[in-house]
């Protein structure tokens, strides 16, 4: 829980700091910008204050792939075919709402990434075991860069020396430093941004990761080294390029890229609405320990699902939280 960051809390604390300062900031409303170019700050860098949102097919995999059956499948009539594989047992209830988009993918270059080999492996277990091992599940704070592609909207405040960014999910939210700061007394889920303008690009350079948090739903992960270089440039005043370069010498084999645009959201009234989502998660977490078992069964009108819930042995149970 002490991960868990208020999103809203901090904005709501820089705007105040902000404005006992004298900095003007632009907040949460779309503002009317000229069609001939992006909306500027008083210092004349370019102004991301808003709420923005991807709209790709990241969150699921990084990687250009077909549309599935199911973030987890099992084999289907033809065991040797990966196109004729089912939703497995946990989402098959769910019918296409557990299905996968396929998408184009969003790695600049060849499409791939440079995994080792003994990280491959890792990877192709976590996509065989997401729903034991994908943090998103768990209601972790979803790490960068995977905060900025999930499918909901962060907001964006931008002062001289320091630009905030909330997030829906998680209540999940960073900080982007512009000035010279510290670092963090420990590793986190959303890292360490310190910021820097080349013209009109934002670049961000991101450490101090805790190594827990993947990269989308298909199991790509990263270790604690993971160094992120982000590169924000207005496209108009509605999008933004999003380009990231990831290294970790512990799990790929070179640095890498992708690259997407964000989009500004429009709406008149548009604002962030939280997704305190932990709430949500407590029975998946810790259903399995409870005295008596809560959800144990469900009905429709076609199929029944008997839910058995177990601990696992030893020191398993603890690893189970930790991944």
């Amino acid at each position: 829980m002490s991960n868990r960051i208020n999103g809203s809390t901090i904005v709501i604390v820089i705007l105040s700091a902000a404005v006992g300062a004298g900095i003007g900031i632009a907040v949460t409303r779309s503002r009317a910008v000229p069609a001939s170019g992006s909306a500027r700050t008083s210092d004349g860098k370019p102004n991301f204050s808003g709420i923005w949102q991807a709209i790709n097919e990241a969150h699921w995999d990084l990687q250009a792939h077909e549309a599935r059956a199911g973030a987890v499948t099992e084999p289907g009539v033809y065991p040797t075919y990966e196109f004729a594989r089912v939703p497995a047992a946990p989402v098959l209830a769910l019918g296409a709402a557990a299905g996968v988009p396929g998408s184009l993918g969003v790695i600049e270059g060849d499409g791939e990434i440079p995994y080792k080999p003994e990280a491959a492996a890792i990877k192709k277990e976590n996509a065989a075991n997401w729903i034991d091992r994908d943090p998103e599940l768990k209601c972790y704070l979803p790490g960068i860069p995977r905060a900025v592609y999930m499918p909901y909207p962060f907001q964006i405040v931008q002062s001289t020396n320091k630009i905030q960014m909330a997030f829906t999910f998680a209540n999940a939210a960073r900080t982007i430093h512009l000035d010279k700061v510290e670092g963090p007394p420990d590793d986190t889920y959303m890292g360490h941004s310190v910021g820097h303008w080349e013209g009109d690009t934002l670049v961000v350079d991101v450490t101090g990761f805790n190594g827990k948090n993947w990269f989308d739903r298909a199991g790509n992960f990263h270790s604690a080294s993971l160094h992120l270089v982000e590169r924000f440039t207005p496209i108009h005043r509605d999008a933004i390029r999003y380009e990231v370069t990831i290294e970790d010498p512990e799990t790929f084999t070179r640095p890498w890229r992708i690259a997407m645009p964000l989009y500004r959201r429009l709406e008149p009234n548009v604002q962030l609405i939280e997704y305190p989502c932990i709430e949500f998660a407590e029975e998946f977490l810790y259903g399995h320990v409870r005295k008596k078992q809560l959800v144990k069964r469900w009905e429709g009108e076609t199929m029944i699902i008997d839910v058995t819930r177990k601990v696992p042995p030893g020191d398993r149970f603890f690893e189970w939280y930790r991944k």
